[in-house]
């Protein structure tokens, strides 16, 4: 029974010996912590132990693949505790879901019947909440394995408000399951983690040169719709998700107007088609019985996400700072540098109040002072 302290390196470097079907290494830190080595070089976590009755049982934590040693080490340590205290390892295995069992059963049926943009959840849960956690079950889940979680993203470089969200969604996932009676959600363990600080009023927004550098870029992105997407974003100050979910039939290029049926607010508005619109427009690939305007050329259905072929395209023209959402305040931002009224700017973005559409009236140091300018000439100083 070969026995070791295990760690990262010792799992990496573990080997099954020739002639044998597998070869276990025993953790000498958790008793019972094991790691199994195939001869195919596939190697899992399990937990071994005896329960109530004597008898030996072995739960499997997951292969290396799957989940990492500091995760398999995490789960050990909880599913031993619980074995300790007498619990049923093997009737909770079947009782209480995984997060990914719960997010198909329940989570994901429930937000599609009401949420508009459930799309982006998912995005969410593909990216962070479920490589991390998806394996286990609602118990096995801390709140310090969401805290790690939490801050573990913003080292691996996403920004404050994405961090926040996987944590809210956490919250809000363990909510609905204490209330719908699910096993396993007794506790929410995302309750009294602290949000980092967002600063949601951050000014940016494209120059004219800076709008040319991106052009370049995008006219040789890998995604072929990025071009049209961009654009569009662009010339019209639309959402990215009315714009993605934007379907043919709303548009009425004779009348030169596009109808969005749910906004943000909630409410449908009409955004008319500039000259450059229309261009955009007859430029567009259509794809047969296909009705959205900008699909996913492999699957004719909405893009669930257009970041990673935006992250490529703004880094190779030097906006790595720009957002894709700061296309909408430099709509916003040039509308009003060309002497456009707050009311006209609110109206086209679709804001109900004026409160909320003065963040993006940004005005120029140019168009400064040239107020400034026009003031001293009207008071006839010579």
């Amino acid at each position: 029974m070969p026995s070791m302290t295990l760690d990262s390196n010792a799992v990496k470097n573990a080997v099954c010996p020739s002639g044998k079907n597998r070869f276990d290494l025993y953790d000498t830190a958790i008793s019972g912590f094991i790691l199994e080595v195939r001869p195919s070089g596939v190697k899992t976590y399990f937990l071994r132990y005896r329960d109530a009755y004597g008898k030996q049982r072995q739960q499997k934590i997951g292969d290396t693949k799957s989940i990492t040693f500091e995760q398999a080490k995490s789960v050990a340590q909880t599913l031993r505790a619980k074995v300790v205290l007498g619990e049923n390892l093997v009737i909770k295995k079947h009782t209480i879901p995984t997060i990914a069992e719960f997010v198909e059963e329940h989570y994901l049926p429930f937000i599609k019947q009401y949420k508009r943009g459930w799309k982006t959840n998912v995005s969410t849960l593909r990216n962070q909440v479920l490589p991390e956690f998806g394996h286990l079950h609602l118990d096995e889940i801390t709140h310090t394995s969401i805290m790690k979680f939490h801050y573990g993203l913003r080292e691996k470089g996403y920004s404050a408000g994405t961090a926040n969200g996987s944590v809210s969604m956490l919250r809000y996932m363990f909510n609905l399951a204490k209330k719908w009676d699910i096993s396993g959600a007794d506790k929410n363990p995302a309750t009294g983690i602290s949000f980092f600080e967002v600063n949601n009023n951050r000014e940016r927004y494209l120059t004219p040169q800076e709008v040319q550098h991106l052009n370049v870029a995008i006219q040789s992105s890998e995604n072929t719709q990025l071009k049209y997407i961009v654009a569009l974003l662009l010339f019209t100050g639309c959402r990215k998700r009315e714009l993605l979910d934007a379907k043919w039939e709303h548009f009425n290029i004779e009348r030169r107007c596009w109808y969005i049926p749910t906004t943000k607010n909630g409410k449908p508005r009409h955004v008319p088609l500039s000259d450059a619109v229309l261009d955009v427009l007859n430029q567009l690939p259509r794809f047969n019985r296909c009705p959205y305007l900008v699909p996913n050329p492999q699957t004719l259905k909405p893009f669930n996400t257009v970041y990673y072929s935006w992250n490529s395209a703004r880094c190779k023209a030097g906006l790595s700072d720009v957002r894709m959402h700061d296309l909408r305040h430099s709509f916003a931002s040039f509308l009003i540098n060309s002497g456009r009224s707050l009311y006209e700017v609110q109206n086209l973005l679709g804001h109900s109040q004026v409160a909320t559409t003065q963040r993006y009236a940004h005005l120029s140091q140019e168009t400064l002072l040239d107020a400034t300018n026009a003031a001293f000439k009207a008071t006839g100083w010579s």
